[in-house]
């Protein structure tokens, strides 16, 4: 997925295969990453400790790895 930090907006796009995600956490000591795992917590109806941060602490490209179990209709 693709993060943009210091947006106007926290929000989560679905273009095709690609997920885009805005959030207004500045890029700085790990907020907006921060602020990326409890947005699409959010939207997937998991708790924030279900997701981890497996690739790009510091680059916009980002990939998350969410925590078996199922994912609650939202």
């Amino acid at each position: 997925m693709r993060v943009t930090p210091g947006a106007r907006r926290d929000e989560i796009r679905v273009d095709g295969e690609s997920v885009q995600i805005r959030v207004t956490a500045p890029p700085a000591d790990g907020a907006a990453n921060g602020a990326v795992l409890r947005l699409l917590a959010a939207a997937l109806g998991r708790p924030p400790r279900d997701l981890t941060l497996l690739r790009g602490a510091t680059v916009r490209i980002k990939l998350i790895g969410i925590a078996g179990g199922p994912i609650a209709p939202g």
